[in-house]
């Protein structure tokens, strides 16, 4: 098990079970980072010490700044100083920075030879070819928090070979909207939006589960992370949250991860992997639950899922394109000026606009990603 970590995104939800983990197992907190959150994040750096943490905005970083002159954390801002902390020397890196703004920390985390506990999926969805390459040639350890992809790696302990493999099962509960044609999603609110059923969540993911856009992002991820073609991975709607993914092999067996629906379990195993510990998880008790359901996704309504996947076989910058523009039609939605069905309008749009580029660099991802979020607003203010 490690004992150092830096957490980058310490105020989210993600963030705040990983220091959770960490205080069970007395893990030594190097550097925090965070959007803006300074109440919650002073608090953090009171119990724990880092040497370091950052806020990416600089306003709330100079206030942290004061509140905290009394201890010996540094206190950095912005971008860069988010990346100061992810190269922090710590053991493990666990980001859980939302969206693509997470990609250069875990970069930058890669460089300073630190193992990923891998929380933003945006990371690899966007620059997947470069992350993945980078940690092969820094010999560094990249490990899912997902909970999908965490049970998808839980799955494969014990495959001998990945010609053992036969297909991945991404489970997902179906957001709040499951059942629902087109029509009915015409009125949406964002409050029924954010009505997850299962995970409490941040806003912006809350509303990629509702369009099942996450379950899209997912798959590109799975594609990097366990080195498979988009077509052996499928999706399936399972509401109860309690298989959180599932492995066939070439004999057909299937081999699945089962927990109740709580984060806890897989940031905790990639932290501690190949051990495990006691968790503050409670038991699964099945019988709890009596009746574990499975059924197709409806993909002309949630068309986000395929459009992801279309992007990932496409290849090139497609991947960065339509996480842009789902990130900014995301953003838009939330901020009330666009309608719920937009949001999957934008992502085809950005699959229909990017260019096409085999050959390109992380430059052009992040180029991309500024073209396409400003495509996406000109569609629709």
């Amino acid at each position: 098990m490690i004992k150092s970590l830096a957490v980058l995104g310490s105020t989210g939800s993600i963030g705040v079970q990983a220091l959770e983990v960490a205080r069970l197992h007395n893990l030594k907190i190097e550097a925090l980072t965070a959007g803006s959150r300074v109440d919650i994040i002073e608090n953090q750096i009171r119990e724990f010490s880092p040497a370091v943490a950052a806020l990416a905005d600089e306003k709330a970083a100079a206030d942290l700044k004061i509140r905290v002159a009394d201890t010996s954390t540094k206190i950095l801002s912005g971008a860069e100083g988010v990346k100061e902390c992810a190269s922090c020397g710590a053991e493990s890196v666990l980001n859980s920075i939302v969206g693509i703004a997470g990609l250069a920390p875990t970069v930058a985390a890669i460089e300073a030879g630190s193992d990923i506990a891998l929380a933003n999926k945006e990371t690899l969805v966007a620059g997947g070819k470069f992350v993945m390459g980078l940690a092969k040639e820094k010999g560094v350890n990249i490990y899912p928090v997902d909970s999908e992809h965490s049970a998808i790696f839980q799955s494969l302990q014990g495959c001998a070979s990945k010609k053992q493999i036969k297909r991945l099962i991404l489970t997902a509960s179906g957001g709040p909207f499951f059942g629902k044609t087109k029509k009915d999603l015409e009125g949406v609110t964002l409050e029924q939006a954010l009505n997850h059923p299962n995970w409490s969540m941040g806003a912006k993911i809350t509303i990629d589960s509702a369009t099942m856009m996450n379950k899209g992002l997912e798959l590109i991820e799975a594609a990097w992370l366990f080195d498979m073609e988009a077509k052996d991975i499928d999706i399936v709607v399972h509401r109860q949250s309690v298989v959180h993914s599932l492995v066939e092999y070439v004999d057909n067996s299937v081999i699945a991860q089962l927990g109740v629906p709580d984060m806890r379990i897989p940031i905790q195993y990639a932290l501690t992997y190949p051990d495990r510990f006691e968790s503050p998880v409670r038991q699964l008790d099945l019988t709890e639950f009596a009746t574990l359901t499975f059924e197709k996704p409806d993909y002309e309504t949630f068309a986000c899922i395929n459009l992801c996947r279309r992007a990932i076989e496409k290849g090139g910058v497609y991947p960065a394109a339509v996480n842009a523009a789902n990130e900014k039609a995301n953003e838009l939605f939330r901020q009330g000026k666009i309608r719920f069905l937009d949001i999957a309008d934008a992502v085809a749009n950005a699959l229909e606009k990017a260019p096409h580029n085999d050959d390109y660099s992380l430059a052009d991802v992040f180029e991309t990603d500024r073209l396409i979020r400003t495509q996406t607003e000109r569609l629709f203010i």
